[in-house]
């Protein structure tokens, strides 16, 4: 097997194991037996193996020596911390991506959040949000930080799909509103205000992301 194809058996095996434990189909403790994955999607141990690796970049399953890997759990604490982390880089790449921010790319991530506010489930809300953010945050151009991003907006997933398990109200989202009006107006300073306080507010409450 070369190193490429290894490569995107071991990606399509974290993105569809990662799914899981965000929407909560796999528990926090669970096991995850490297032999029943490698079956399930008809691979060798090698991109199984790179896929917890993966899995454990992002918070989401840890590695204990002589019994494996299971789903890791999530504290208040961790919670806040990633909010804090993500609201951080976020006000970061949102500053260097605002002088890229064009008219089309607006309308864009106000349709993705019109999307949002439309979505029958939590699983299409979270698509529509996640794309609210990647679209005002990706023109800064900085891969690695938009990289960290994701992995922490991966994290958060879990407690927004957690606290919505039991039942489902599509949100309206003023909060990405504010922030499209002030990038709109090039207010970059308020936009980076709301956009922090958005996303700190995931440290508090499973209703906002």
């Amino acid at each position: 097997m070369t190193t490429a194809k290894s490569d995107t058996i071991a990606s399509r095996i974290s993105r569809e194991l990662a799914e899981r434990i965000v929407t909560g189909v796999i528990a926090a403790g669970a096991r995850l037996r490297q032999d029943h994955i490698a079956d399930e999607f008809g691979a060798s141990h090698v991109p199984v193996r790179e896929a917890f690796r993966r899995l454990e970049a992002q918070g989401l399953v840890v590695s204990e020596p002589r019994r494996g890997v299971r789903v890791a759990g999530f504290s208040l604490d961790e919670v806040k911390e990633v909010a804090e982390m993500r609201a951080a880089l976020e006000v970061l790449a949102l500053r260097h991506a605002a002088p890229h921010l064009t008219r089309a790319i607006l309308d864009a991530a106000e349709a993705a959040n019109f999307a949002g506010e439309k979505a029958s489930d939590v699983q299409a809300w979270n698509e529509a949000n996640r794309s609210f953010h990647r679209l005002i945050l990706s023109p800064c151009g900085m891969s690695r930080l938009l990289k960290s991003i994701d992995d922490l907006q991966v994290v958060s997933a879990r407690l927004l799909f957690s606290g919505w398990r039991a039942e489902w109200e599509a949100p309206t989202d003023r909060d990405h509103r504010a922030i499209l009006s002030a990038l709109r107006v090039g207010d970059v300073d308020q936009a980076a205000s709301v956009l922090a306080r958005h996303v700190q507010w995931v440290g508090q409450s499973p209703r906002k992301g």
